[in-house]
């Protein structure tokens, strides 16, 4: 069932560090599970990164007045992958945007394709990334320990709101997986 392209939403210095504002407490798990999926998926994978805009606009401007810490360059450090996948990272592809259904993103799946989601933040890009991707007609499976919400509550809320998806969308765990 490793068919397909794994895109490993996020997995950024942002999210990992426990003094960031944005760590998610169950990073260190939703990478064991992405260390799981690594090999099943070979050159198939695609990791992305979440960046802030050189300027905001619309909506972006009071998000940002929010969390101005984030508003760094790209090759600002809280952004770079984590240390233990930014080796490991065959294809690396950035957006300053929750949801990572690119062109980019959409032309390495194909048409027909399935996309395997990992990573973080399983309510926020995740998710974002998910229901655009199920809208644009591709198969989504999300391995569900292999990723990790802003906590508990609403890492399990994003996965029951996914589920609702079906068949576009499947919450299905690393095993079966592979």
């Amino acid at each position: 069932m490793t068919t397909g392209l794994l895109a490993v939403i996020d997995m950024q210095r942002v999210f990992a560090e426990p003094d960031s504002p944005w760590a998610a407490p169950r990073f260190a798990e939703a990478a064991a599970g992405v260390r799981q999926l690594l090999p099943a998926f070979g050159d198939r994978v695609t990791f992305t990164r979440f960046l802030a805009p050189d300027k905001p606009v619309g909506a972006w401007r009071a998000y940002y007045e929010q969390w101005p810490f984030a508003l760094q360059p790209p090759d600002a450090q809280l952004w770079e992958l984590t240390e233990e996948f930014a080796g490991r990272a065959p294809h690396v592809l950035d957006a300053t945007t929750f949801g990572k259904w690119t062109p980019e993103l959409a032309a390495r799946v194909g048409p027909e394709g399935r996309l395997v989601l990992a990573g973080v933040s399983t309510d926020c890009c995740v998710l974002s990334t998910a229901l655009a991707a199920a809208d644009a007609g591709v198969e989504v499976l999300v391995a569900a320990e292999a990723c990790a919400g802003a906590d508990d509550d609403s890492h399990a809320r994003a996965l029951h709101v996914m589920d609702l998806y079906q068949p576009l969308i499947r919450v299905v765990t690393v095993a079966e997986l592979l």
